[in-house]
C-alpha cells in the first residue's frame, strides 16, 4: 500500500516538474533570443537575418508536418495565414529584429512585453467595454515606460535612437493586430503546422525586401558569429522553445503558463547588461518593473473576462 502512494506521489510529481521545466526554459531562452538578435544584427543587415531565420525554422516546421503526411491548408485558410504571416513575422518580427540594431537588447525586450497594452488600447477604440483593472494596469504600465525612458531622453536626440524605438513599437502593434485577428479567426487548421508555413512565407517577403532594395549582403559574407546567432534563433527561438511552451500551455494553468512574459524582458536586461554593457540604472529596474506590474493586471483582467465570457455560453 505504502508503495502504491509512493509511486502515485512520484508520478504527480513528475506531471508537475515536467511542466515546470518546460516553462522555466521558455522563461529564460526566449529571453536570451533579444541578445541572439543584438548580436546577429551587429554584423549583418537586420532584415535579411530575420528572413534566414524564418526561412530555416519554416522549413523545419513544413518538412515535420510533411513527413508526418498532415493535410495542407484549404480555401480561406490561406487568406489568414498569408495576413499573420505578414502582421506577425514579416512586420513584427523583421522590425523588432531591426530596431534593436539602434536600441539596447533589454530595451527592445521591455517595448516587446507592451503588446498586451496595444491590445486593450485597440479594443477601446472598437468600442469594447474594459474592465476597470485593465485600464487601472494600462495607466500603470504608461507611469512605468515614462520612467524608463526618462533615463533615455538625451538619447532622442540620435535619430537611430528614435528610429529604433519606431521600429520596436510598430512591431509590438502588428503583433497586437495578429493576436486580436487570430482570436477573430481561430481556424480549425493545425495552428503549428501553420506557424510553419507563416515562417516560410514572410522569408519570401522579406527576401524579396532585401534583394529589390540591394540591402542585402551575399550569403558568403556574412561572419560566423552571426551565423551562430541565427542557428540559436532557430533551434531555441523558433523550435525548441516553442515546443516546450506548448508542452507548458498544455500542462498548466492560463494564470502559471504565461509568467514566462514577465521574465524574458528580466533575462534581457540583465543578459545585456553583463554581455553588452547596456544600462542596468535605477530607471531600467524601477520603470520595468512597473511596466511588468501592469501588464500583470491587464493580462489577469482579460483573463477574467474571457473565462466569463465562456461561462455565460
Amino acid at each position: 500500500m505504502k508503495t502504491k502512494i509512493k509511486n502515485a506521489v512520484s508520478s504527480r510529481i513528475s506531471l508537475i516538474g515536467l511542466p515546470i521545466l518546460a516553462l522555466c526554459f521558455v522563461s529564460f531562452f526566449w529571453g536570451t533570443t533579444w541578445i541572439a538578435s543584438k548580436e546577429g544584427v551587429k554584423h549583418m543587415p537586420p532584415l535579411q537575418l530575420a528572413a534566414i531565420r524564418q526561412f530555416l525554422g519554416g522549413i523545419l516546421y513544413i518538412s515535420f508536418f510533411l513527413f508526418k503526411k498532415a493535410p495542407w491548408p484549404k480555401g480561406k485558410q490561406w487568406k489568414t495565414i498569408l495576413i499573420l504571416s505578414i502582421l506577425n513575422f514579416v512586420l513584427s518580427n523583421g522590425l523588432s529584429t531591426w530596431g534593436v540594431k539602434y536600441i539596447s537588447s533589454g530595451l527592445g525586450a521591455i517595448i516587446g512585453a507592451l503588446v498586451p497594452l496595444w491590445v486593450v488600447i485597440i479594443s477601446m477604440f472598437r468600442g469594447e467595454k474594459l474592465a476597470r483593472l485593465s485600464i487601472v494596469g494600462l495607466l500603470i504600465s504608461f507611469s512605468g515606460v515614462c520612467v524608463v525612458f526618462y533615463d533615455h531622453l538625451a538619447d532622442f536626440i540620435q535619430p537611430d535612437f528614435r528610429f529604433g524605438i519606431a521600429l520596436s513599437l510598430i512591431s509590438t502593434l502588428t503583433w497586437a493586430f495578429g493576436s486580436l485577428y487570430t482570436k477573430k479567426k481561430a481556424a480549425s487548421f493545425n495552428p503549428y503546422f501553420g506557424l510553419g508555413i507563416q515562417m516560410f512565407i514572410s522569408s519570401i517577403f522579406l527576401f524579396a525586401f532585401t534583394g529589390a532594395t540591394g540591402t542585402g549582403v551575399p550569403l558568403t559574407s556574412i561572419p560566423a558569429i552571426s551565423w551562430w546567432a541565427i542557428s540559436y534563433l532557430v533551434v531555441f527561438g523558433s523550435v525548441l522553445t516553442f515546443i516546450a511552451f506548448i508542452y507548458a500551455l498544455q500542462h498548466l494553468p492560463a494564470h502559471i503558463s504565461t509568467i514566462y512574459a514577465y521574465i524574458n524582458p528580466i533575462i534581457a536586461v540583465i543578459l545585456g547588461a553583463i554581455i553588452f554593457n547596456e544600462s542596468l540604472n535605477a530607471a531600467i529596474i524601477i520603470g520595468g518593473s512597473i511596466i511588468l506590474s501592469g501588464l500583470y493586471m491587464v493580462n489577469y483582467s482579460l483573463r477574467k473576462a474571457r473565462q466569463n465570457a465562456i461561462t455565460t455560453k
